[in-house]
């Protein structure tokens, strides 16, 4: 603002400065102030619009990620339309009331003569070394690129939740005794981890319609003591390798994830791992074998961890086939037996008891040594008519059956699945691979086929949302620039600055070893909203250079040499330099901070925050030198080509 106000007073190139300050009358100050106002606002609304614009994807991201970042985005959003508003409205009525009284020359501010004696010279070295210096930006940008293909990729980076969910799979037909044991040897043996504070485990389900798990599962909640209290230079992998090293019991398959995002994965997508292989068909026996064979493939993939069949065979089943002829002979019914079974094993309802405002049902069955063997039930009396007592095996079969422990299907069709875990490498790529590896080795029969699940089903819903909607919103992001200059090739070179954008957020989220994930997506789109509004601010400048430059020599090719043309595009960079400079440090004072956070959550932002702080570097320095550089080459053929300069209106 300032600025424009030296400019009035004959501050501008070429002009002689007056060592002595000039009052201004209030009609001609106030008046100053709507023209730098004017100039400013509609630049700075169209650029609130971008930015708004910028952040289309992340509303139209649906699922896990979507309940996310919609809060995110939603926020920035109410924010950037006020904030659009007060630059056209409260922003000129304060400085009407705040910028009076005798204003001090930029030279005074010894950082700004600093910031301008180190930048002329480069800016003039940029003019004189045109092709070598986009040379460098192309070069630049070209090696980003296979950079970034490099990275792996994920669906959300890792929260450390600051626990560990174990969740081991044993037999399906094991005992609840069995099943007692193992869950005791476990969690003493993860007790005796010095980082592991507190355990709880549970095996089985809960008496509720919601928690399908078999009794052969079983979840133990690992708490452990703050990272202050561990052993030197152990990280979290290193617990989980040793606890995975100290639990390997027979006929147990270890898996290893956190209590948060394991439900909201069993909720989402039915798999309680990262990634899971649905086999559907229509046999449970083929099912089974065709992920045995899956499940055969896998092995030797790097990065596949914690990898198991869930089982659809091998349950045992009491079977109890009534002999209809027997019963005819001692006059007994099915209703009969039925009956005796039904109170014997589980047990009939005999009243109710009352505490308080709760009711519990009364039910008599057998004791448990009677029932507790096939033996004895075979032996549970039946009472006659005619012939008196006699036992369950004189008018039913009693054995044990093969069977599924539980039978899963999606969509009217039967389900299976093999699930794994993924440590010590990226989810996409380990996928990839293991779909490959699937596909190589592994024959379907017909009506049979897989579909892969977990937490890949994730990242490719969200990598198929971002692929769909980014050309459209770099359309708008045009438009928008159009609607802010007028001039296509005005819009153009502002939105030019995004893919220099990329180069430092790649090289950023590179050099951190950082993956490829929806929250570095989200990051790269907040970034390219800033860039362009950095952008927008030089083109600006540029152009009100060029409109005092006509005003003082003409319009004419006869008139406006190389040279003048070229110090005011040096001029409009160099004496604009402080409005630049602090848009870009107000973005990197606000997330530099976050490159330092630690605890809960801080894993999650830094995706988010790398993209942004390094994009804004290259950006900043591409709209610093390269800008220019390509504006006053388009300045320079136009005077070739057309004898005049196009200059855009002022007031922008």
């Amino acid at each position: 603002m300032w600025k424009t106000i030296k400019g009035w007073l004959g501050y501008g190139p070429g002009r002689v400065r007056s060592k002595d300050y000039a009052e201004i009358p209030e009609d001609e100050r106030l008046a100053i102030i709507e023209q730098s106002s004017i100039q400013v606002s509609r630049g700075v609304f169209y650029s609130t619009i971008i930015i708004i614009t910028s952040f289309l994807p992340v509303f139209l991201l649906t699922g896990q990620e979507g309940k996310l970042f919609h809060p995110l985005a939603w926020t920035k959003t109410f924010i950037l339309l006020v904030d659009a508003v007060l630059v056209v409205t409260l922003a000129p009525v304060m400085l009407s009331l705040f910028m009076k009284g005798r204003f001090k020359d930029d030279h005074a501010n010894p950082i700004n003569r600093f910031l301008e004696r180190v930048y002329e010279p480069v800016i003039r070295w940029v003019m004189r070394w045109r092709k070598t210096t986009i040379g460098i930006n192309l070069l630049a940008l070209a090696v980003s690129v296979p950079m970034l293909m490099s990275l792996g990729s994920e669906f959300m980076p890792p929260l450390d939740e600051q626990s560990i969910l174990f969740m081991p799979v044993t037999l399906p037909d094991v005992s609840n005794a069995e099943a007692k044991r193992i869950l005791q040897v476990q969690d003493k043996l993860i007790k005796s981890v010095p980082e592991v504070d507190e355990v709880l485990g549970k095996a089985g389900r809960a008496s509720t319609a919601t928690d399908n798990s078999p009794i052969s599962m079983i979840e133990t909640i690992i708490m452990l003591k703050p990272k202050d209290q561990w052993r030197e230079g152990i990280t979290k992998k290193d617990l989980i390798n040793e606890l995975d090293a100290k639990l390997q019991i027979p006929g147990v398959v270890n898996g290893w994830t956190q209590p948060i995002i394991n439900r909201i994965n069993m909720l989402s997508t039915g798999i309680r791992t990262d990634v899971g292989i649905k086999v559907h068909g229509q046999s449970l026996d083929s099912i089974y074998a065709v992920s045995e064979q899956v499940k055969a493939a896998l092995n030797g993939v790097p990065g596949v961890k914690d990898l198991y069949v869930e089982p659809v065979t091998g349950g045992k089943y009491l079977t109890i086939d009534v002999n209809r002829e027997a019963l005819g002979r001692y006059g007994l019914s099915v209703d009969d037996v039925n009956g005796v079974v039904e109170s014997a094993i589980g047990g009939s309802p005999i009243g109710q008891t009352i505490e308080g405002r709760r009711r519990f049902s009364i039910n008599v069955r057998l004791a448990q040594d009677y029932r507790n063997s096939v033996e004895r039930i075979r032996r549970i009396p039946i009472a006659t008519a005619a012939f008196g007592t006699v036992p369950l095996s004189a008018v039913a079969t009693v054995k044990f059956e093969d069977g599924p422990p539980m039978i899963t299907s999606d969509n009217a069709l039967l389900r299976g699945a093999v699930m794994f875990n993924v440590r010590d490498r990226d989810l996409g790529g380990t996928v990839q691979e293991a779909i490959a590896k699937v596909n190589r080795e592994l024959t379907l029969p017909n009506g049979y086929f897989l579909e892969w699940s977990g937490q890949y089903e994730n990242l490719i819903r969200g990598q198929r949302t971002l692929l769909l909607i980014a050309p459209i919103v770099l359309v708008v992001i045009f438009l928008s620039l159009y609607l802010a200059f007028g001039s296509a090739r005005e819009a153009f070179l502002s939105l030019i600055t995004i893919p220099f954008a990329l180069i430092g957020g790649a090289y950023m989220v590179y050099f951190y070893g950082v993956n490829l994930s929806v929250a570095v997506a989200v990051g790269f789109i907040a970034l390219f909203g800033i860039a362009v509004e950095t952008g927008v601010v030089m083109v600006i400048y540029l152009n009100d250079a060029m409109k005092q430059l006509v005003a003082r020599r003409g319009n004419s090719r006869d008139t406006i040499s190389r040279e003048e043309l070229r110090e005011y595009v040096i001029n409009g960079a160099a004496k604009r330099l402080r409005p630049k400079i602090m848009t870009v440090s107000v973005a990197l004072f606000g997330l530099v901070p976050v490159l330092w956070a630690a605890g809960v959550g801080s894993d999650v932002m830094l995706p988010i925050v790398l993209p942004m702080i390094g994009g804004v570097l290259t950006s900043s320095t591409h709209i610093l030198l390269v800008t220019p550089l390509i504006f006053l080459m388009t300045k320079e053929y136009e005077l070739r080509k057309f004898g005049k300069l196009d200059v855009l209106d002022a007031s922008h």
